[in-house]
């Protein structure tokens, strides 16, 4: 099976109450983690790449690897580009062979974000790749992504139609509350993601996939490693898993992850060098890594995104 894209994956998601999930990859054991586990559980796949990731392990290796998981699991993939930041970034991802890519206009005017959008749509339908936009600002820090928490902004229902009619987008991520990176919210706070504004946008956009950024949960496992460690995550506080699953029953198609992967590939990381500190050899601490980061694959398809048994 080639890659392919998102467009089958996310209608049946959205008739059948569930999520995708969008997993952030960076070299091969992260990979490797990320599809062995999607494979046990049965589940469809996107495999997202930040222009940080692509810079750092080149767009051939990264085509390779996916192409490479894709035939030793049978599974559905869809390779993304995540945050693209311009037409000429997503145009050498299509070019390429991705299949996907978002194009984040959100950091201007409702104007230039259409133009912008419009004109990446325009190029990937051409060359048959689908187009995730943005509407809205999540706060938060992650690779190029840096938006302070004064800058943020929900997304604006009354805004949603006439952005897709206009741009032509398959879909769109929108802010609802969650946020970029591990440091997402204030110790003492209880998060809680805006899902009234997530259900009127789902109102207007009846059978439009939505997409969710930013949506890692911290997992408090590998940061109280981390923390034992020689880390100093002691403030790390991510969204309610609870609150992601009933997303995810609504309108979300779409849920990325990746700051969860970091902590879990840097769990395994510190947790066998602080017990082989003369270790050198990279599969003796990168293997832990990856199977840190199986177990949260499959308990995130299992428990939050409900796509286990949809491949």
């Amino acid at each position: 099976m080639p890659i392919v894209t998102s467009t089958e994956m996310f209608k049946k998601a959205y008739e059948g109450h569930y999520a995708i999930g969008a997993f952030n990859v960076n070299n091969m054991e992260i990979i490797q983690g990320i599809t062995e586990a999607a494979a046990e559980v049965r589940s469809p796949l996107i495999l997202q790449v930040s222009a940080g990731a692509r810079k750092y392990a080149k767009h051939v290796y990264l085509m390779k690897l996916v192409e490479a998981a894709e035939a030793d699991t049978g599974l559905p993939i869809c390779l993304h580009l995540d945050h693209g930041d311009s037409f000429e970034l997503c145009k050498s991802c299509i070019d390429g062979g991705f299949t996907s890519v978002m194009i984040d206009g959100s950091k201007h005017s409702f104007e230039e974000n259409v133009a912008l959008t419009k004109q990446v749509v325009a190029y990937a339908h051409d060359h048959g790749v689908v187009v995730e936009a943005e509407l809205g600002r999540l706060a938060g820090i992650e690779d190029a992504v840096n938006v302070k928490a004064e800058d943020s902004s929900y997304t604006r229902p009354e805004e949603v139609e006439e952005f897709v009619s206009r741009t032509g987008c398959d879909s769109l991520a929108i802010a609802i509350g969650t946020s970029h990176g591990a440091f997402k919210f204030k110790p003492g706070t209880k998060p809680q993601l805006r899902l009234d504004i997530l259900e009127e946008v789902e109102k207007r956009l009846p059978g439009f996939p939505i997409v969710l950024h930013g949506a890692s949960s911290v997992i408090p496992k590998y940061v109280d490693i981390i923390n034992a460690n020689g880390g100093k995550l002691v403030d790390a506080l991510g969204v309610p898993e609870d609150q992601l699953r009933q997303a995810a029953s609504m309108a979300v198609c779409k849920i990325n992850i990746d700051s969860d992967l970091r902590l879990a590939m840097t769990a395994g990381i510190r947790e066998t060098m602080a017990k082989e500190p003369e270790a050198f050899d990279p599969r003796k601490y990168l293997a832990p890594g990856r199977d840190n980061i199986h177990e949260l694959v499959k308990a995130k398809i299992v428990n939050v995104l409900g796509s286990d048994g949809k491949a």
